[in-house]
């Protein structure tokens, strides 16, 4: 019996599987996997130790196992030993407080600047630059200095995140009626009246500076200035909600923001609703960092900083780089504190000013590359 023939032809019609190039095209994707995981592992590890060392060192400085100790003890062996009572104390009312505020500022600027310089396709891009953080700096100074009168008493720490959130929210929508046009969002335009309401924020809070008596002076100077150093655990509580459903709403858009870097015409032919992002993403961004700077004042640079080097380890893919900026801006923040406290001791530099000093020289040096980019 003679074997059937097979036609060439039937044989190059046939299909070719795409099991069969999956390997050369899974390798880089696992390559990049790996890479992305051991950068959030590293950024996470460093982020732990430079907690266990902001709550070790200060003016009552403890070993790793003082710490644990503290932590660790009974209340029988605490009421015993006056010692560990003391270090108890310290961590629990004073520098824990501080680490986690710290850490919960620099991760939600750091996303938010994320989203931020992805929406805008822009390693430039700031929270700050579309008015956002004078907003919301905005709002919590005008209830500092005119809360007490309006409501005839002193204003509970509750209802600043609400007006720092208003603030930025406020200066968000305005900003965005000035720049939409035709149904769309001309980001040149959002830049450029971002820098026109920061000018009249800032002038504004100079009017109720100029107002202010003794003690609202005091607040408005920590304002202008940035500090964690007045971190209370009751007002970390009050406004952890706001910034975490603002870093929600950020992260709900990471897919869009992918498909956005392609440019907006090919995101619109993909499906993505282009306006709508840009509106959730600009809601997100001032229910964060409105949040934030009303408990912190106003921080800059953390949310430039910690996006750009994130993207520089693991690319512009916000599933990764999202998280990998919030781990970072906490370990910058985090750092930034501790230098703060530590430098001049017993005196405490505040640490808008260490974050400006850090970031100012950096924003420049990217400044130079765009300016190289366009061969000015």
């Amino acid at each position: 019996m003679r074997p059937a023939i097979r036609s060439p032809s039937a044989d190059s019609a046939r299909p070719v599987p795409l099991i069969e190039s999956a390997p050369a095209n899974a390798a880089p994707n696992a390559h990049r996997r790996r890479r992305a995981l051991r950068t959030l592992t590293a950024l996470a590890l460093a982020l732990a130790l430079a907690a266990i060392a902001a709550l070790c060192i200060g003016a009552y400085p403890l070993t790793p196992a003082q710490l644990f100790d503290a932590l660790t003890a009974s209340d029988t062996l605490l009421s015993s030993d006056p010692m560990l009572r003391q270090a108890r104390a310290v961590l629990l009312e004073i520098r824990a407080p501080r680490v986690a505020l710290a850490s919960l500022v620099g991760a939600g600027f750091g996303m938010a600047g994320a989203a931020t310089q992805a929406l805008f396709r822009n390693p430039l891009a700031d929270p700050a630059l579309i008015g956002v953080s004078s907003g919301a700096a905005l709002g919590a100074s005008a209830l500092i200095v005119l809360g007490p009168g309006i409501v005839a008493g002193p204003v509970a720490p509750g209802y600043l995140p609400i007006a720092a959130f208003a603030g930025a929210l406020g200066v968000a929508a305005l900003i965005h009626r000035f720049a939409a046009t035709r149904g769309q969002l001309a980001l040149p335009l959002l830049l450029l009246a971002g820098i026109a309401i920061n000018a009249l924020c800032g002038s504004t809070i100079g009017l109720l500076t100029y107002f202010a008596n003794d003690t609202q002076l005091r607040s408005l100077t920590f304002w202008s200035l940035g500090s964690v150093g007045g971190a209370q655990w009751r007002t970390i509580v009050a406004i952890t909600p706001f910034a975490l459903v603002g870093c929600a709403l950020l992260a709900r858009e990471r897919h869009a923001l992918n498909a956005l870097q392609l440019g907006e015409t090919q995101a619109q032919h993909l499906g993505v609703p282009v306006l709508r992002v840009k509106r959730r993403v600009i809601v997100g961004t001032a229910l964060c960092i409105g949040s934030l700077v009303s408990c912190t004042g106003m921080i800059g640079f953390i949310g430039m900083i910690a996006p750009h080097w994130v993207r520089l380890a693991v690319g512009p893919d916000q599933r990764i780089a999202m998280p990998g900026a919030a781990l970072l801006g906490a370990l910058v923040a985090l750092c930034a504190d501790l230098a703060a406290r530590t430098l001049a001791a017993p005196a405490e530099i505040p640490l808008g000013i260490l974050t400006a000093l850090l970031g100012a020289p950096f924003f420049l040096v990217l400044l130079w590359k765009q300016r190289a980019a366009l061969g000015a």
